[in-house]
């Protein structure tokens, strides 16, 4: 706990950003019945029986001293997909960083390894080299800032039945091209000191 709290405490450094990353599941769902469109004297009516169309996962990346963010689906959640989020996150998101300071949680596949699952070990080498992982712990979610973002996402985009993958990932961009153009930076407040104060229940007792 203290590891990240500290971490959130580093002033921006461009060369070695702080990112966090988080991921939820996502049911599709569409309609049986179409919706009555909305008029002007009346709001839009959408029957209360629905279709599952299966489930995906959403990968969020968010670095809160600047306050990007990018989101995406993957139709499963798999170490390979994860490996490519993170192949993209130091190729195409940030490819001239030394390194990225990634914050997450402890998913079995969020490990290194995965990245040995997905590509050649000299291309899995050269990207955990430029990774220096920092994991929440277990039951301590609340400290990954991304789970902020993916609340925000929720309530943003997520508020309404989506029945595919192409319109949910269309979705996303659109989101993302939005987020963008209104950063919203994160003031981390809660430090390692005020955790020994109001969490002073977890640390243990030194006689």
């Amino acid at each position: 706990m203290e590891d990240v709290l500290d971490l959130y405490q580093m002033p921006y450094d461009p060369d070695i950003p702080l990112i966090c990353m988080d991921e939820k599941p996502y049911q599709l769902l569409g309609d049986v019945r179409a919706p009555l469109l909305m008029k002007s004297d009346s709001c839009k009516k959408i029957d209360h029986e629905y279709k599952r169309n299966g489930t995906c996962s959403i990968f969020l990346f968010c670095e809160p001293l600047t306050g990007k963010a990018r989101a995406d689906v993957s139709e499963h959640r798999t170490r390979e997909d994860w490996a490519r989020q993170i192949h993209r996150l130091l190729t195409v998101d940030y490819p001239n960083t030394r390194k990225i300071r990634l914050v997450m949680d402890q998913l079995n596949t969020h490990a290194i390894s995965s990245l040995y699952v997905a590509f050649p070990p000299e291309q899995a080498r050269a990207l955990a080299s430029r990774l220096e992982i920092h994991h929440t712990p277990k039951h301590g979610s609340w400290l990954n800032i991304a789970e902020c973002y993916l609340s925000l996402l929720s309530r943003e985009c997520l508020n309404r039945r989506i029945p595919n993958l192409q319109l949910l990932a269309s979705e996303l961009s659109a989101w993302n091209n939005s987020h963008d153009t209104a950063p919203a930076p994160v003031n981390w407040r809660f430090t390692s000191l005020d955790a020994r104060i109001r969490l002073r229940s977890l640390y243990p007792v030194v006689l």
